[in-house]
């Protein structure tokens, strides 16, 4: 099953080794990691990211479910992104991108407190047991939750409703007088940019998901082709 999980520790230190025992638990096969970072939660407030030069098999965290449930941990104050990570600074933290429900953000967000760092990874494990034992043996509380699929209904939903207003704006800017005209072909413009944006969202939403399915696929097929080839 494909999870995000974040594990937090009290320091950097502790975070690192949590970490090392992750791609350890990876390379036994126990799991796959298929992105991971670490991120500071400062004393001011303040949160950083800081990713490996090899940012693993998923790449950088732009556009991915990673990248979006960081940037919400991160919090109003915004995060700080080192270079490696390719991870735009101000980049939007869409909770529907992270596909993880919003009591996930609130109960990490509980723990990971000012001058605490967390371990946040997408995996795919089969069993929790094994990443349990290795991050409670080194102190870290484990958070984990199963990724859900891209959201479509509700979306288009919205973009029904949006589209209805702007069928009713325009037949009611045939009809009005001339004084009136500007102001609601104003409005008119306004909620047709919205729709567009709404619309170029949803379709950048489904190739990064399809991007990331596909990307996946092939790690465990070269996972399962290395594992064979032991034999």
């Amino acid at each position: 099953m494909d999870r995000m999980l974040v594990v937090v520790f009290d320091n950097e230190s502790k975070a690192y080794e949590g970490k090392r025992a992750l791609l350890q638990l990876d390379a036994e096969g126990s799991i796959s990691v298929y992105a991971d970072a670490v991120l500071v939660k400062h004393a001011d407030g303040t949160s950083s990211v800081k990713q490996d030069d090899d940012p693993g098999p998923l790449g950088t965290l732009v556009g991915t479910a990673m990248g979006s449930l960081i940037g919400l941990l991160g919090g109003p104050t915004g995060v700080a992104i080192g270079a490696a990570a390719g991870f735009a600074a101000g980049g939007t933290a869409d909770l529907d991108n992270a596909r993880i429900g919003e009591d996930f953000i609130a109960d990490v967000s509980k723990k990971l407190l000012p001058n605490r760092v967390a371990v946040v990874a997408e995996i795919e494990e089969d069993w929790t047991t094994p990443v349990d034992t290795r991050m409670e043996a080194i102190g870290g509380t484990v958070f984990r939750r199963a990724l859900s699929e891209t959201r479509k209904t509700a979306n288009e939903e919205e973009v029904a409703a949006m589209k209805a207003d702007l069928a009713q704006m325009k037949a009611e800017h045939a009809k009005t007088h001339a004084d009136h005209k500007a102001k609601l072909q104003e409005k008119i413009n306004q909620l047709d940019s919205k729709i567009q944006a709404q619309l170029q969202k949803a379709k950048d939403r489904r190739a990064a998901a399809e991007k990331e399915a596909q990307a996946k696929v092939q790690i465990l097929k070269a996972k399962a082709a290395a594992a064979k080839a032991k034999v």
